[in-house]
């Protein structure tokens, strides 16, 4: 009877550790990114009013930052640092997944928590990717976000 109960325990946890491998499978095809948690940000700045679409990241910062979204659009001012970026505060916290990486143009990302940064260069820190502007060059998010402040609207694309 005990050899009995140890093949049915096996069996059962062969097929559980098959079940969670495929769905990993599943999950690692998405390179990293939530093809339905679509964002639009509205961009206001001395060079126009220019709307981009954005695709979040996958990860815990990225669905919160989403769930977020869902309540109500987010209106953040950025202001340039270091001629690559535009940074503002968030106005709340998000969990972070920090990693080191080398940010390229059209990155979204987490700094400290609580402060949005869309990037139109390169920068090398631990951030946490929220997503990535879809379909833009560098030259043309240099031209968008290079000069000034922006008033930055993020709502999730509907």
């Amino acid at each position: 009877m005990k050899k009995l109960i140890l093949i049915i325990m096996s069996i059962f946890l062969l097929t559980t550790s098959a079940c969670a491998h495929g769905s990993r499978e599943t999950d690692s095809s998405d390179k990293g990114e939530l093809s339905d948690m679509k964002m639009s940000i509205q961009i206001s700045c001395d060079s126009g009013s220019h709307t981009l679409t954005a695709t979040l990241a996958d990860n815990s910062s990225a669905l919160a930052f989403f769930e977020l979204l869902e309540k109500a659009p987010v209106t953040i001012k950025m202001s340039d640092y270091g001629n690559f970026e535009k940074v503002g505060s968030l106005g709340t916290s998000l969990p972070r997944n920090d990693t080191h990486i080398t940010t390229t143009a059209g990155d979204i990302i987490l700094y400290q928590g609580n402060q949005i940064t869309i990037y139109y260069d390169t920068n090398s820190w631990s951030f946490t990717r929220l997503g990535k502007i879809d379909g833009m060059t560098q030259a043309e998010l240099k031209q968008i976000l290079g000069k000034g402040d922006v008033t930055a609207v993020f709502n999730i694309l509907k």
